[in-house]
């Protein structure tokens, strides 16, 4: 009897933990940010730096940032510590960061430029200075020529590779006077080869011309082929001749 009792009770108490509920506990819900508001003018003007700074960064094809340096940044120089940058420091980061994204954006057309380059200057009559430039002479003038400080007045036309027509006085009727050495670098070193009276081909490499970043129709890395014609000379004060 004593057993059967022993048996019944242990069914019950089995029954019992059964039916008793499972406690589970709940997983937290992580609290939600609170929205920004702009409650004045002074959190609006502050929104609105913020979308300066990622609009101009933006256009110079950053999509992303480390927004928590970002802050650093400007709370060091808002409080007056010490930042981790010098401003020149700063600037070249800067700038040699957009430039490397520019230039694997742009990898194709450097690349097609410096396979031109290199077939273009086996042909007959193109020659090739230290820096890069490549130059023909289509018609040798026997005028002065310019220096770095004096002002030219030449006739022009710029293409790209795929002979796309950027520029070209020739268009306006009207010579470009401009001085010699306001000029992208290869126009600065392939005036000074040119007599008043001549007219040159030039092949210009992307580093003589607009660089990785490119400018207007002139996209990044793109090498630039003109046709220069050398109208005069106007010598800068004590420059001789």
């Amino acid at each position: 009897m004593k057993k059967l009792i022993l048996c019944v009770s242990v069914l019950v108490l089995a029954a019992v933990a059964v039916a008793q509920p499972v406690k589970t506990t709940k997983p937290k819900t992580p609290p939600v940010a609170a929205k920004p508001v702009l409650k004045n003018s002074f959190d609006s003007a502050s929104y609105a730096m913020g979308m300066s700074f990622a609009n101009f960064f933006k256009q110079q094809g950053v999509n992303k940032v480390n927004s928590t340096l970002v802050l650093k940044a400007i709370n060091d120089l808002m409080g007056n510590k010490k930042p981790l940058l010098d401003d020149n420091t700063a600037n070249m980061v800067i700038n040699n960061y957009l430039t490397q994204m520019q230039l694997q954006k742009s990898k194709a057309i450097i690349d097609s430029g410096v396979a031109f380059l290199k077939r273009n200057k086996t042909q007959p009559g193109v020659k090739t200075t230290a820096s890069g430039l490549q130059y023909e002479v289509i018609k040798e003038g026997d005028g002065i020529k310019p220096a770095a400080v004096d002002t030219f007045v030449a006739h022009y036309r710029g293409t790209l590779l795929d002979g796309t027509e950027f520029d070209a006085s020739y268009n306006r009727g009207q010579p470009l006077t401009l001085g010699v050495s306001q000029v992208i670098r290869g126009w600065t070193e392939g005036l000074q080869l040119m007599s008043v009276g001549s007219k040159y081909k030039f092949w210009i490499p992307y580093e003589l011309a607009y660089g990785a970043m490119g400018q207007g129709q002139i996209p990044g890395g793109a090498m630039l082929i003109f046709e220069v014609e050398l109208l005069d000379v106007k010598k800068a004060a004590g420059s001789g001749q």
